[in-house]
């Protein structure tokens, strides 16, 4: 069974990193793949490195929009896949990711989650690392995964898309609204993307605050609740810094990814 994959990239001004992502997806060896791009007006040349490609981009947008969400959306409302899957312009999609995904199809499943390394790239090292499939709890320290997920587009229509007053907890909260709403998700147990350490994902978690906020209580939340749960993110992010100052980077990133850290401070 080969469904239409359709893989959508949105990007802003990523000229050092987009190319390799276009050829990770590119070279891909599947049959059945749409390549959604959606810029948002890029100023340095990034434009220029994907009309290197255009005879293998199927969708090529530029014009500004009103953040990532929108940018999502935008890539969502145009691509034409029975299966969406989204790799930012800084990502990897492993060899052999979209064959793996087609191998697991399913009509009946929704979210196709597959395992995804966390990329150092000063040095190289990846650290595997499990998405979750349940999403039945009020907290905001779900793996999501994102570059290694895969929707189907009618679940887009059935459960809703990105929020646009979201700059930061998008994907959370939209895999929030797909399980809450009865989407019913499968595990693929293979690596399918490579995702580069840094971008908004590391913003200080000051910034955020807002998006902590409107997510708590959209799905029913308290206010209580949320300097519950902010608490004790700012608790998380300070002694993740911590980590960083004395063992560098790399023991950041395991701590941050495994485990042994959410249960000493379970949200």
């Amino acid at each position: 069974m080969c469904p239409r994959i359709s893989v959508i990239t949105i990007t802003y001004n990523s000229a050092a990193t987009i190319e390799e992502t276009i050829r990770s997806v590119t070279m891909q060896d599947y049959p059945a793949l749409e390549y959604v791009i959606i810029d948002g007006g890029s100023t340095d040349g990034t434009l220029d490195i994907v009309k290197k490609y255009q005879d293998k981009i199927q969708v090529l947008v530029s014009e500004p929009d009103k953040g990532i969400s929108d940018a999502f959306n935008k890539g969502v409302a145009r691509a034409s896949g029975e299966i969406i899957g989204i790799i930012n312009s800084d990502d990897i999609l492993l060899p052999g990711a979209l064959q793996e995904v087609a191998a697991h199809y399913d009509p009946k499943v929704d979210v196709y989650s597959g395992l995804i390394l966390f990329w150092d790239e000063n040095t190289d090292e990846t650290f595997p690392s499990y998405p979750d499939v349940t999403f039945d709890k009020l907290r905001l320290q779900y793996n999501v995964a994102h570059p290694a997920r895969f929707v189907r587009k009618d679940a887009y229509q059935r459960y809703g898309t990105y929020r646009v007053d979201l700059r930061y907890m998008m994907d959370i909260d939209l895999l929030c609204r797909f399980y809450k709403q009865g989407a019913k998700f499968l595990l693929v147990e293979k690596p399918l993307a490579k995702f580069r350490i840094g971008g908004t994902t590391n913003d200080p978690i000051y910034k955020k605050k807002d998006d902590y906020r409107a997510f708590v209580l959209s799905f029913g939340g308290s206010q209580w609740d949320f300097h519950r749960i902010w608490l004790q993110a700012v608790i998380k992010y300070n002694l993740i810094q911590l980590g960083y100052r004395l063992f560098g980077s790399n023991l950041k990133f395991k701590i941050q990814h495994n485990t042994f850290l959410k249960r000493l401070i379970p949200l």
